[in-house]
């Protein structure tokens, strides 16, 4: 480690003291790393493909043209938001601790609810995705195997066996999940540049770029029923983007893995920021071309959620290359389900370093020798892998992840707007300023618009989950979490847990360089 580089430590360390908080984890993720996390949880080759059905029979080719943009700009904004935030507070875990300092720890803990049980089900939704593409474009389409036998005990183990492998990789150290992370991020950037060129070159029709910003309602039967029949065109335009809502989410990574991170409150918005703007941008080209390659739009909206397979099988690419495509896709949304997991156990270790769960020392246990919180990591899995189980579950936890984390991340936006000026008068290297405020409100407003999209049919159960989740956080809390749950150390409980953070840091042999 350089003269610069350990001088950058000591001052995270140190920031993390002040919050009262020992250094247990790792910190060996650089700039790109943390960037890297992020942009491979988004994994526009994840949503972008998964969940672009939702976008098209929505509002047709206008909800790709027009609704990718407006749905990314609103999610950068809401990026620009918990950066400021972030910056501030540099903590794994930060939503939860960003909503307990801004709003208070009643607020905190119902933020760490949503975000956690929204990261969760975001894990379990990508894992289950990356069963059905590996069944659907490997077994299926590279090899030819017939895959109508597969059964939903198939799809458990394979789920299994997926979620074994990501913990394995998070178990053994930060630095073997960052190298796959790091690799993903560039794998993303080729496959998805080559797809949409060779998507764009084999087309098997001329190119018609009017096609992206026309819009047709295909909702109902004309859209293979993905979407109940809506009329007009506004409605299914606002249901068309949770095709953006799931895609571009999980940016909350990097603020995940702050305690990883070297020089976190510089590294941290900035990362989460750009894994936004370049998924929006290679992400337009992307599903762009999808619109375009199409052969006929009214028989790719028929296809219902067959759309994607129906554009492939159109394209008139060489097969070496479409299965050299497929193999990439899979691989990148792989490593998206583990990239899900490391966030997940990190907020996982966050809460329960405050006392916010059941089994909470051994949730908040750190391996001497690897640095990481494996009994959350191994926990994060077993939940995941529970989530999906459920007959449905790809399609209801797909927006249902992205309906609670979009909601986890209005919570302490909201709360910012509150107290900046007031109780919060700290702010980090990457400061807003007096634009501070008005992309606050900006980023609530989109956040609710984007997670709205995940209540309506045939998605509404999601609807009665969120319900019920906050009916029985607003019981909890005033049953029981109210007099026992404390929040994050402030004033003389920071000070009293010095020695405390001395004497773990001893136990785990430093401050984790």
């Amino acid at each position: 480690m350089s003269g610069h580089e350990e001088q950058t430590h000591d001052h995270d360390v140190k920031q993390l003291h002040n919050m009262g908080y020992a250094q247990e984890l790792a910190r060996r993720m650089g700039g790109f790393s943390n960037f890297a996390i992020s942009f491979a949880i988004i994994c526009i080759l994840a949503g972008g493909i998964t969940a672009f059905p939702q976008g098209f029979t929505a509002a047709g080719g206008g909800s790709i043209g027009i609704g990718w943009v407006v749905g990314s700009v609103f999610a950068l904004i809401v990026a620009f938001a918990m950066g400021q935030i972030a910056s501030a507070y540099p903590t794994a875990g930060g939503l939860y601790h960003w909503g307990s300092i801004l709003g208070g720890r009643g607020w905190g803990w119902a933020t760490a609810w949503f975000n956690l049980l929204g990261l969760i089900f975001v894990t379990a939704s990508i894992d289950y995705g990356v069963y059905l593409l590996f069944k659907d474009l490997i077994v299926a389409g590279v090899f030819g195997i017939d895959v109508s036998g597969w059964t939903n005990v198939t799809a458990n183990i394979a789920i299994a066996i997926i979620l074994i492998t990501h913990a394995l990789f998070n178990h053994f150290g930060i630095k073997l999940t960052t190298m796959l992370t790091d690799f993903s991020g560039y794998l993303i950037f080729v496959v998805a540049v080559v797809l949409t060129l060779a998507l764009l070159i084999f087309a098997p029709v001329a190119i018609d770029l009017s096609r992206l910003f026309t819009f047709t309602n295909f909702t109902g039967e004309t859209g293979g029923n993905v979407w109940p029949r809506s009329e007009g065109i506004i409605i299914p335009f606002l249901l068309g983007l949770l095709l953006v809502c799931y895609t571009i989410t999980g940016f909350d990574a990097s603020a995940h893995t702050s305690e990883e991170t070297r020089d976190a409150a510089r590294v941290v918005p900035r990362g989460m920021w750009q894994s936004v703007f370049y998924s929006f941008l290679f992400g337009y080209f992307m599903v762009a071309a999808f619109v375009l390659a199409m052969p006929s739009v009214t028989e790719a909206a028929a296809q219902g959620f067959g759309i994607f397979p129906y554009i492939m099988n159109s394209s008139k690419m060489p097969g070496v290359l479409r299965s050299l495509l497929y193999i990439g896709i899979v691989i990148a949304n792989y490593l998206c389900g583990l990239a899900a997991l490391t966030s997940t156990s990190r907020m996982m270790f966050a809460f329960s370093r405050d006392d916010g769960l059941p089994m909470s020392k051994q949730l908040s246990s750190v391996s001497p020798k690897y640095r990481t919180p494996v009994v959350a990591i191994w926990v994060s899995a077993a939940l995941a892998l529970v989530a999906t189980l459920y007959a449905d579950a790809f399609f209801v936890l797909a927006a249902g992840s992205a309906v609670l984390l979009y909601l986890s991340y209005a919570m302490p936006i909201a709360a910012g707007i509150l107290a900046e000026g007031k109780t919060w008068t700290h702010k980090g290297p990457f400061d807003l300023k007096g634009l501070s405020k008005p992309i606050g409100v900006l980023a609530v407003i989109g956040a609710l618009v984007l997670a709205w999209t995940g209540f309506q049919p045939p998605n509404d159960k999601v609807l009665y989950v969120t319900v019920g989740l906050i009916v029985a956080l607003v019981v909890l809390w005033f049953a029981l979490e109210r007099r026992r749950f404390q929040g994050p150390p402030t004033g003389e409980r920071i000070e009293a847990r010095q020695k405390e953070i001395a004497e773990i840091e001893a136990r785990l042999g430093g401050a984790g360089r």
